[in-house]
């Protein structure tokens, strides 16, 4: 597929449901090129656009929840009907050592997985930590599980796996099995959070943020992360999610 901002149709293969909210549509074409934690604008006549993370580029697959009208509307779409992407868009992970910890908090397992699926290619050792409100709101936990993951749950309400914060496992994985490098996407809470851990026990970290995006190429401006955000995390001042990021990549550095 092309990087070059045109919209390519794709043919909607499979759907898989995810939770009451969150579908993966699993489409007929693949997108070589994507790195984990780029992104796609997805488009529907007549709907609208809106940015997600790519969840697997071969075949190439969108895991959505339905919270708002395009995603809506994704999640309404039965194999055989088409949608438009444009992409792969934005910075993704890049792996650092032999030794990597996932945190995904919420939505953020679904970059994760493609991520995941790439280590595991590599025969490299991966933990994934992952949290949500309440166990109906797990997701992708059997697809880590399939990968041959390595996997830790946290709930807030305790319905599955630990009961807290997803930080909590984080913690004891720093502290217990010390990591090489942690990769995370989620809330932006979870992921100043995540900053904080690895900054005190000097592992580096990777942070996939979310924004407004408009026009994902960086020339809007809509999608700037907020200055305090960007002083917290090192990040320089106009720093955007579109075209620096959705990737993050933290200053630490260690034999």
């Amino acid at each position: 597929m092309s990087t070059h901002g045109l919209f390519q149709a794709l043919q909607l293969q499979s759907v898989r449901v995810e939770n009451k909210l969150t579908k993966t549509l699993i489409c007929d074409g693949e997108m070589p090129a994507a790195q984990p934690g780029q992104f796609v604008m997805a488009w529907l006549p007549g709907i609208g656009e809106k940015p997600f993370s790519i969840a697997a580029k071969e075949p190439f697959s969108l895991t959505v929840a339905a919270v708002g009208p395009v995603s809506e509307a994704l999640c309404r779409l039965q194999p055989g009907k088409r949608v438009w992407v444009r992409g792969p868009l934005g910075q993704g992970f890049a792996l650092q050592g032999h030794r990597h910890l996932l945190v995904g908090g919420g939505y953020g397992a679904a970059p994760l997985a493609f991520l995941a699926g790439e280590i595991i290619n590599q025969k490299e050792d991966v933990t994934v930590c992952l949290g949500a409100c309440t166990a109906k709101e797990v997701i992708l936990a059997s697809v880590f599980d399939r990968l041959g993951c390595r996997i830790r749950l946290n709930t807030e309400d305790g319905s599955l796996g630990e009961r807290g914060l997803v930080t909590a496992s984080l913690q004891a994985e720093l502290t217990e099995n010390r990591p090489d490098a942690v990769y995370a996407c989620g809330p932006t809470p979870m992921l100043s959070a995540v900053n904080v851990l690895c900054a005190h026990f000097e592992v580096p970290c990777q942070l996939s943020w979310e924004a407004h995006m408009r026009c994902g190429l960086g020339l809007c401006g809509s999608c700037e992360l907020p200055k305090e955000i960007c002083e917290a995390v090192g990040l320089p001042k106009g720093w955007l999610v579109c075209k620096d990021g959705p990737v993050s990549h933290s200053r630490v550095t260690h034999d």
